[in-house]
């Protein structure tokens, strides 16, 4: 069974896998099929969700955390933790073990910052602590499982979040730690989003496209997705489109192998 941690010194003493999650939902909107793929060839996953963190009790949100709260149909005080049993649950399905890093997300975070959708998915803010903090606990994890495949979101669509955690996995590129970057669902699927990332980033020839089949496991991705009951309006409507556009995708990048695929980006 599955285990969720909350400290890295708890963790098991051994990962194959270990996938950097934003927000809980980014990892298994990106890469559920991948992660089930080597939870059934008997690898050890484990997901870090990154801005798993709640608010100090009796908060004042702003307007815009407000807003996000009723698009989720969540009590402010209870939407990171109803958020984390949704998280918890479907990575439940899929296998995978998960630590929930105590850090803020964006809205929480810098609240004058991040105050609108223009500014949750433009530049970072400065002086914005996600940075420091969570170079410190990638290192912790480096040093701790130092033969784990680690993977980050590629910041398709431009999150703060996701520009974060890949700006600080690219420093440990450099460093010689093996970091692959995945397609961030669904922002990927918006035309022309994965091009005008890559061209931000130096252009498509700086990393090594993989296509990984998961015929085997979109059933089960979809499954998982289904535990994100707060989320599922906001990015899909409802549950049949979820399935709708997650299958579509999937089949777009078709594999040489299969029918449906998901892609990472390997640095060369």
């Amino acid at each position: 069974m599955p285990f969720h941690y909350t400290r890295i010194e708890d963790l098991a003493p051994h990962y194959d896998q270990i996938y950097l999650s934003p927000h809980l939902d980014d990892a298994a909107l990106s890469c559920a099929g991948s992660i089930a793929n080597f939870v059934a060839l008997g690898h050890s996953v484990l997901v870090v969700t990154i801005c798993a963190g709640s608010p100090a009790p009796n908060s004042a949100f702003s307007a815009f955390a407000q807003q996000q709260h009723r698009q989720w149909r969540l009590p402010p005080e209870q939407a990171v933790q109803q958020r984390i049993q949704e998280d918890i649950a479907a990575l439940e399905t899929l296998g995978a073990d998960c630590l929930l890093l105590d850090l803020l997300d964006a809205i929480y975070r810098v609240p004058a910052a991040y105050h609108d959708e223009a500014s949750l998915f433009g530049l970072t803010a400065a002086g914005d602590p996600l940075g420091p903090a969570l170079r410190a606990q990638v290192a912790a994890l480096v040093a701790r499982y130092p033969n784990a495949i680690f993977y980050a979101p590629l910041a398709v669509g431009m999150h703060v979040d996701h520009q974060i955690t890949y700006t600080v996995a690219s420093e440990f590129v450099r460093g010689g730690v093996d970091i692959a970057f995945y397609e961030d669902f669904p922002y990927a699927a918006t035309t022309g989003a994965l091009e005008r990332r890559l061209a931000a980033l130096g252009g498509a020839e700086l990393f090594l496209p993989v296509v990984i089949s998961i015929d085997a496991t979109l059933a089960r991705k979809i499954s998982a997705l289904e535990s994100y009951t707060s989320q599922i309006g906001t990015l899909f409507g409802d549950l049949a489109t979820m399935a709708a556009r997650v299958t579509a995708y999937a089949e777009s990048l078709r594999p040489d192998e299969g029918t449906y695929g998901e892609r990472i980006w390997m640095p060369r």
